[in-house]
């Protein structure tokens, strides 16, 4: 029997750490946006060894490109903002990844930190009074869940802001880059049967989801003013009119 582990990100490893500490006999199959050996769930990607494999998303990795694709969009910000949940492990790697694609093209990152929802509120205090004038919202179950405050204080501040997950924008954020998750779910799905089907986690190097997807709201875009660059429109893999 196999037992599909985690969500993403902090969820995803610590749910995955707590299986295995509980078994060394039962198939573990993971998802998780952090480094799979960096966090101690398996010995190397390409063999896993023990009784657990999964799949690992890119959204650290992601973390630059995200900041890039919003500074397209909106060039004229000097002063970029990042909201990160500091429990989150995804949450230093992704800022040092983002700070160097800021000055890369010579722009300011400001991060602020939240893992309540006062805290939110108070991010995008501090982030206002630094004149940032685009945020980027790191991944992460958290963040996820508070989206609808995010995007309502973005609205409401006029901030340009892009997401890692595309129920943002079809919520009424203006951008996300990030994993296709069906794909990546589906990965986890296969690595499940195969289990199932008698192959061992051991021998099941861990996967990379490599689909990703860039949704953009023109509506939003249009309330905040926005002209979107017509290149920018046309690598996008969906748009919300």
């Amino acid at each position: 029997m196999a037992d599909l582990v985690g969500h993403r990100g902090d969820r995803g490893v610590a749910s995955a750490r707590a299986a295995k500490a509980a078994t060394t006999t039962t198939p573990i199959v993971f998802n998780s946006g952090e480094d799979p050996v960096a966090a101690g769930l398996v010995s190397s990607l390409s063999r896993p060894g023990g009784n657990i494999t999964g799949v690992s998303w890119f959204s650290v990795d992601v973390a630059g490109k995200r900041l890039a694709l919003l500074h397209e969009l909106v060039p004229a910000a000097m002063i970029i903002a990042m909201l990160l949940n500091p429990s989150d492990p995804e949450s230093a790697p992704s800022s040092t990844i983002a700070l160097e694609a800021a000055r890369a093209l010579g722009r300011q990152l400001v991060v602020v930190h939240a893992n309540t929802a006062d805290e939110i509120d108070a991010a995008f205090t501090a982030l206002v009074q630094q004149r940032a004038a685009a945020l980027v919202v790191g991944s992460g179950p958290f963040l996820q869940n508070r989206r609808d405050q995010i995007i309502a204080l973005a609205a409401q501040h006029a901030i340009p802001t892009t997401y890692s997950d595309r129920q943002s924008p079809a919520s009424g954020g203006l951008m996300s880059y990030g994993n296709n998750l069906a794909d990546a779910y589906r990965r986890n799905a296969i690595c499940v049967g195969r289990i199932l089907k008698g192959d061992k986690p051991s021998d099941l190097p861990v996967d990379r989801s490599t689909k990703f997807e860039l949704v953009i709201n023109l509506k939003t875009a249009k309330a905040l003013g926005l002209e979107v660059p017509p290149a920018l429109l046309a690598r996008a893999d969906e748009v919300i009119e």
